[in-house]
């Protein structure tokens, strides 16, 4: 099984493609931790990718196709695989079709997990991450429960870089739900509720 995963900044996609991966024994394939992975690195891609990731804004097809075309060769996608945070406009979409047609491969379904803007910024904006062990807290964990490591918030976390990011998604990403929808591989569901239940929504679209 074959899913690409959409929705804004702070939708929710990691949780639920962490659940679809246990669940259906597939790779996870996330370009946000494939990008910070190139940041740590400080390789000249991680370089570059870094100055568009602090100002909210999309890091360039050519970066970013470049990492997943080589992912996606990799032996655990054998199985199937959830692109979560790719293709991010239609142009990646129509590059992503051209390179998995190569690998005799196709998309099975497009999940669009929507979610209200002010809800993500309030979720975003109060996002915490453990400096020393890498957890995921929120603005009231004042040491990490995990080691209490020191808790920090990420430069593209704070609400002014949110609301851009939410602003470049708007512009350049939402026309991948037409088309998906024009390729009738859309699945739209309600990300607004319990992980649960979005959960549930997406094994039963996808039934």
């Amino acid at each position: 099984m074959n899913i690409v995963l959409l929705g804004a900044p702070g939708a929710g996609k990691g949780t639920q493609a962490a659940k679809l991966v246990a669940e259906y024994d597939i790779a996870h394939i996330s370009t946000g931790d494939i990008l910070r992975a190139a940041v740590k690195a400080g390789t000249p891609l991680g370089l570059e990718a870094k100055q568009y990731m602090d100002a909210g804004e999309l890091v360039p097809d050519s970066v970013v196709i470049g990492l997943v075309k080589e992912r996606l060769q990799e032996k655990d996608t054998d199985k199937g695989f959830i692109l979560d945070g790719f293709p991010r406009t239609t142009t990646q979409a129509v590059a992503l079709s051209s390179e998995l047609s190569e690998l005799g491969r196709d998309i099975d379904a497009a999940i669009a997990v929507i979610v209200d803007p002010e809800a993500i910024v309030k979720r975003l904006t109060a996002r915490r991450l453990c400096k020393a062990c890498g957890y995921i807290g929120n603005a009231d964990d004042a040491t990490c429960p995990q080691c209490s490591g020191e808790m920090y918030q990420r430069d593209d976390d704070k609400p002014e870089t949110v609301r851009n990011r939410l602003d470049v998604y708007e512009q350049a990403t939402a026309p991948l739900i037409d088309y998906y929808r024009g390729s009738d591989l859309l699945v739209e569901v309600d990300g607004d509720r319990p992980v649960d239940e979005v959960f549930a929504a997406i094994k039963k679209a996808l039934k």
